[in-house]
């Protein structure tokens, strides 16, 4: 095998595998743990949206901190407080949570920097989206077991053996990391430090001024929304349905999510265009699948399975086409700062997911916040359209 397929990538995918397996475990056990300390949606919302509050304030810092120091030294570093976040869960309460939440968001942000990144920069043109794909297919890979471990665990009332697996897990992912190699890219620009941290900051703005990073930066943080919701409260909400299992969604979610992205990489646009029709068709099959969790109250098991697939599709293909395009379309000297940029607003709408439909939850109910995603989701399938074709070309 060779290109994003070939062995130095695959052991660079199973690290991402061995890192997130854990978050596919807590994402059901820290709604279902705050519910039994009686903490509100309000709360946990806050609780989950930590995790990726604090990547997204750190992500624009760390390529920058990356290229200065090396993947591999940093890497280390933040194996060992991802580790350590781990075994926080097991022995403390909500407070300890929320600490461990915003340590596991500090290691990630590095952690995904660096990796994707080394993908792109080492990985030829035609073979970018794919490795890239990959990388984010094997971080839901855990997703398929995971929900059903954490429900597993939960019902047995004892969480000697949540502790046991978080142990594992941190000290799995830490010895598999250790022994990683990654080479920087050979197409990399060299700048000084001054430079780069004049235009890491100067590059905030961009957000607004390049047209690519906007348009792409507003889909992905609606779409990031949407996603967060589902993560943090379909446990609770399955437990309000007459037939419907969280493990089994979130199970068939992430199986739908592996099959897509590995049987569409290829379909993945990888020239530096923008596909209109493409993207609006992924973020209509967003809405719809948010519509068919939120009719699952009165539709039953059919209309909740139906979404988890829809919304594994979905999941497969946003992210993936988004960063694709625009590590072409961006100024080279700037790209990983802006990639940074790009991811941090992913992981702010993953954020307000949990933080903003939380309260949503709580005044209304699930069912109505979940409609709430579905328009969001048609109101991006409009923002997505654009006529007068100003993102075919590179932006000067």
């Amino acid at each position: 095998m060779s290109g994003a397929m070939s062995w130095p990538f695959l052991r660079l995918y199973l690290l991402v595998l061995l890192y997130f397996s854990a978050n596919s475990i807590l994402n059901v056990i820290i709604p279902l743990q705050g519910e039994a300390l009686g903490a509100s949606n309000t709360t946990i919302g806050l609780i989950m949206g930590a995790y990726l509050f604090t990547t997204m304030f750190f992500r624009p810092w760390a390529g920058h901190i990356i290229q200065n120091y090396g993947p591999i030294k940093v890497l280390r570093i933040i194996l060992i407080v991802n580790g350590f976040a781990l075994i926080l869960y097991t022995f403390t309460g909500l407070g300890g949570y929320l600490v461990a939440r915003m340590l596991q968001g500090v290691s990630t942000a590095f952690f995904s920097m660096a990796l994707q990144i080394g993908i792109m920069d080492a990985l030829p043109e035609k073979d970018r989206s794919q490795g890239i794909s990959l990388y984010s297919l094997f971080s839901y890979i855990p997703g398929i077991i995971g929900p059903m471990l954490a429900l597993g665990i939960w019902q047995t009332g004892d969480m000697n053996y949540f502790t046991v697996v978080m142990i594992a897990i941190a000290i799995f992912t830490g010895v598999f990391g250790y022994s990683t190699k990654m080479e920087k890219g050979k197409d990399q620009p060299v700048t000084n430090n001054s430079e780069q941290g004049v235009s890491m900051f100067k590059s905030f703005s961009q957000l607004l001024k390049n047209p690519f990073l906007f348009k792409c930066s507003v889909l992905m943080l609606v779409a990031s929304i949407v996603f967060g919701a589902i993560t943090t409260f379909i446990p609770l909400y399955a437990m309000q349905l007459t037939s419907g299992n969280a493990g089994i969604y979130l199970m068939l979610q992430a199986i739908t999510v592996v099959f897509a992205r590995f049987a569409l990489r290829k379909k993945i646009p990888s020239d530096g265009k923008w596909h209109s029709s493409f993207i609006m068709g992924t973020m209509l099959l967003l809405a719809i699948a948010a519509l068919c969790v939120s009719f699952a109250t009165t539709g039953g098991a059919v209309f909740f399975y139906a979404g988890a697939m829809l919304m594994g599709i979905a999941q497969a293909l946003i992210y993936p086409t988004l960063t694709t395009y625009l590590s072409f379309v961006l100024p080279k000297m700037d790209r990983n700062v802006l990639l940074g940029l790009f991811i941090a607003m992913a992981d702010l709408g993953v954020s307000l997911g949990s933080v903003i439909m939380g309260p949503m939850a709580d005044i209304f109910s699930y069912s109505s916040m979940y409609r709430i995603c579905a328009i969001l989701g048609v109101a991006m399938v409009i923002f997505a359209y654009d006529r007068r074709k100003i993102l075919l070309g590179k932006y000067k």
